[in-house]
């Protein structure tokens, strides 16, 4: 079903006439695509056990952290050479493919529970919270902090999640269980992987913005400036998996965070005689330090739940991640 809602937004998006049926098609893309990041990651936390999770989850990371990394580089390739239609057109096959191996040999892992029913109002909560959050500090880049369509957004997506998040924690099955966050190690991995993702998103659209429109750089080549450390993240994913299965996750959380801490401070202070190969050393590094933090972190903080509140661990750090690493992109390039 996830997997035709996406296929659904993508064909959409392709035989987009105009702006609001482009939107329209990604935000279905959106749909189908967010909920498949948590429900692969609880059919790894229910195949693997514990000593080997962080092998498979480093090889589960090789793709979803690879991919996107390797996205500026080809999109710039695609615009610049081809007609941006085919940034959709190239994903339909390979999502009707997924679908139809999915159907051949996909099984049911998961544990079913038949009496499980959807809180709709919650469902409405959290998406008028993160929906209202998300566009507000998103339009604040353009139309300005107190413009009065940004502060009513802001309002009213605040006051709905306060909401949301008292509701979940009042209710006894629900839709998303704060109550992870009463272990310690989950709630430490949860805020570390929150700051990761604040630095990893802004850094992949911050990064090409300032190279193409301070330096005059077409999109393909500040894709090119990119790849390396998307290569490096890739390469890094499932060796800091069997790493984290030897050593643990201390030693790598504390040499990963440091190397991107050194090097974000080293990529601010960018100066215009920096050479491009400067630039490229500098992100490559910064994207070495996160792969050693992101996913042996996270299976580390998953680890510590129990086995009924792994699918809720793995929502809560999934959007958790994404709506602050939208949210923190979008201040950073409002401050910009």
């Amino acid at each position: 079903v996830l997997l035709l809602i996406f296929i659904l937004g993508t064909a959409l998006a392709a035989l987009a006439p105009n702006f609001s049926l482009l939107l329209t098609g990604r935000m279905v893309q959106a749909a189908g695509s967010s909920v498949m990041g948590p429900l692969l990651m609880n059919i790894m936390l229910v195949s693997f056990p514990r000593e080997k999770r962080g092998t498979a989850m480093g090889i589960f990371g090789l793709v979803m952290i690879t991919a996107p990394a390797i996205g500026p580089t080809l999109s710039g390739y695609i615009v610049e050479y081809y007609d941006w239609r085919l940034l959709f057109e190239m994903i339909l096959p390979l999502a009707i493919i997924s679908l139809l191996l999915g159907v051949w040999k996909s099984e049911n892992v998961m544990r079913q529970n038949k009496n499980a029913k959807l809180d709709y109002f919650s469902l409405l909560l959290s998406s008028v919270g993160f929906g209202g959050l998300l566009y507000g500090f998103s339009s604040a880049s353009s139309d300005g902090w107190t413009n009065k369509v940004v502060l009513t957004t802001l309002i009213i997506g605040a006051i709905a999640l306060i909401i949301f998040i008292i509701r979940q924690l009042k209710m006894n099955e629900p839709l998303l269980d704060l109550r992870v966050y009463k272990y310690p190690m989950f709630a430490l991995a949860s805020v570390i992987a929150i700051v990761n993702a604040v630095a990893m998103f802004s850094g992949m659209i911050l990064t090409p913005a300032y190279v193409q429109n301070v330096r005059g750089i077409s999109p393909l080549s500040s894709g090119l400036m990119m790849l390396p450390g998307a290569v490096i993240m890739g390469i890094m994913s499932p060796i800091t998996g069997k790493l984290f299965d030897k050593y643990g996750p201390r030693i790598l959380g504390i040499v990963g965070l440091s190397i991107t801490a050194v090097s974000t401070y080293m990529l601010a202070n960018l100066q215009l005689d920096s050479s491009h190969t400067h630039i490229i050393l500098i992100y490559t590094l910064r994207m070495f330090g996160m792969a050693m933090v992101m996913m042996p972190l996270m299976t580390n903080g998953l680890n510590q739940l129990p086995t009924r509140l792994n699918p809720h661990g793995t929502a809560v750090n999934n959007t958790a991640q994404q709506v602050s690493g939208s949210i923190g992109t979008a201040i950073l390039v409002t401050i910009m």
